[in-house]
């Protein structure tokens, strides 16, 4: 098996497509590291920033968070990415909302200057 952490882990995964199909972060963390994960937060860290490069990369790596399980997968054909792509916009307009209260602002103008922001940005 390749020493490479990345490469395992999409070896991994590709046995893992689909939400109803997720690796258990436990058991995805033994197929990367060939170890058990050891502490829930830190011991995750580093298997965490990797899949999260992945994704930056467009790789379509899902997770699932549920009572019975859970864990990483790699998104089917149209509806787990769009599915997960929806989740992911309510967590972060959850995230700017109490932005907006913190800084006694409306929403909309927060989004708003975050955009003006990001435009004038992309300009330097």
């Amino acid at each position: 098996m390749s020493n490479d952490p990345e490469n395992r882990l999409l070896k991994a995964l590709s046995h893992h497509h689909g939400r109803a199909r997720a690796i258990s972060m436990p058991a995805l963390f033994h197929a990367v590291y060939d170890k058990p994960m050891g502490d829930k937060i830190n011991g995750t860290r580093a298997l965490r920033d990797l899949v999260t490069k992945l994704r930056k990369e467009g790789i379509p790596i899902c997770s699932t968070a549920s009572q019975d399980g859970g864990g990483y997968y790699l998104a089917s054909a149209g509806s787990d990415l769009d599915e997960y792509c929806r989740k992911l916009k309510i967590q972060g307009l959850k995230k700017l909302a109490i932005v907006a209260k913190l800084q006694n602002r409306a929403l909309p103008e927060l989004i708003g200057q975050i955009s003006i922001n990001l435009a004038r940005d992309e300009k330097i």
